[in-house]
């Protein structure tokens, strides 16, 4: 049980910081609401919901109601990793020009809980005390700040700018923790009828985690023993990534469709991506989204396009389909994902829920009045 553990926390280790100049803050790379897992991820021109935040700050402008909260739940790896995102968008009173305005708070969590910590296993006469086990969890946490705005309203379409004031926060039981701030910008152009462009830079500033440890005496002389490498405080960055993004839709039917295509670019060097360099790193998103009156959703999507290495030797190209439905009920929204995580055939399928609720003061109001 000593040996688990101590690999565990080696991973978990190595995954931070030898890696972490190339994967840093990953898991803000998941995705956030059933609707984007059940597009491909690809709603960075789209997007125009509680999720927004995420994928991209300036959609929250653009927003129905002038509340609305989002919940959204994952497990991966049979329930051992749990993520979860929430959000909270208010709509506020648009500026003397017209320009329409809203502001908005997130949270992100990704854990992976009831880690046993087995290094105080053995008592000091070598005997084994099962007593001494305490749980910890490895927990990442990344909390938003967004507003946004219109700087353009016209007959033919929209135009929307947003930013994302970004806190993580990440530790790893009581040995390591890390405080980081970063910042997101994002456009959308919504055309009155068919079309929707937009452009996300996320970490554009890069993003700073400053990590500290935290090992008593006696840990770090197991951790010696057992050759594992005792962590130094240390600086890790996440570089900065771009996505483009376009759709079309139809409009003015009973019968809905809209399809989008994304492309994103990572500037933290070479990725298994479709296309990539020594320093850049492409890959495209695409997504589809099928409605009846806008109550009732089927959506797919395909994205992660990655080689495979076979038993024999020889490299194949892989992709992650995804599908999706969705429920809308007034201001209620329901929506359903099923998603593969890491994109092998081998993968971690989990159910992506998630669950949209808005609230129209001014329709509010009436209803009530109707009501007495």
């Amino acid at each position: 049980m000593k040996k688990r553990f101590l690999i565990t926390l080696s991973i978990l280790l190595s995954f931070t910081f030898l890696k972490a100049q190339k994967y840093s803050n990953e898991f803000l790379s998941i995705g956030a609401g059933a609707r984007a897992h059940g597009m491909g991820n690809s709603v960075v021109a789209s997007s125009k919901d509680a999720y927004s935040p995420y994928w991209n700050p300036s959609g929250i402008a653009g927003g129905e109601t002038d509340l609305e909260l989002g919940l959204m739940h994952a497990q991966w790896f049979a329930g051992i990793g749990k993520y979860d995102f929430a959000s909270l968008l208010y709509t506020l009173k648009p500026s003397k020009k017209g320009n329409k305005r809203a502001i908005g708070v997130s949270m992100v969590r990704f854990g992976i809980d009831d880690i046993p910590n087995t290094l105080s296993l053995y008592e000091s006469d070598g005997t084994i005390n099962y007593d001494n086990i305490v749980p910890f969890s490895a927990v990442d946490y990344a909390f938003m700040m967004t507003f946004a705005r219109s700087y353009w309203v016209g007959e033919q379409g929209e135009l929307y700018f947003g930013a994302n004031a970004k806190m993580i926060y990440r530790k790893i039981g009581p040995f390591a923790k890390a405080m980081g701030f970063g910042f997101d910008l994002g456009m959308q152009y919504h055309h009155k009828k068919h079309f929707s462009f937009g452009f996300t830079a996320h970490d554009v500033t890069n993003t700073f985690n400053a990590w500290n440890f935290s090992f008593t005496d006696e840990e770090k002389e197991i951790l010696s023993i057992t050759n594992n490498e005792i962590p130094i405080s240390s600086v890790e960055i996440t570089r900065p990534w771009f996505t483009v993004g376009a759709n079309y839709r139809t409009t003015g039917s009973t019968i809905g469709f809209l399809t989008e295509v994304n492309l994103t670019m990572n500037t933290d060097g070479k990725r298994n991506t479709l296309i990539s360099s020594d320093n850049l790193s492409f890959n495209p998103y695409w997504g589809m989204e099928l409605d009846y009156d806008q109550k009732v959703f089927i959506r797919g999507g395909v994205y992660n396009f990655q080689q495979e290495l076979n038993f024999d030797g020889n490299k194949k190209w892989t992709m992650q389909p995804t599908l999706g439905i969705g429920l809308k009920l007034y201001t209620l929204k329901l929506d359903y994902a099923f998603n593969n995580i890491n994109g092998t055939e081998q993968g971690n399928y989990s159910h992506v829920i998630s669950l949209n609720l808005g609230i129209d003061y001014e329709k509010l109001k009436r209803t009530i009045k109707e009501n007495k």
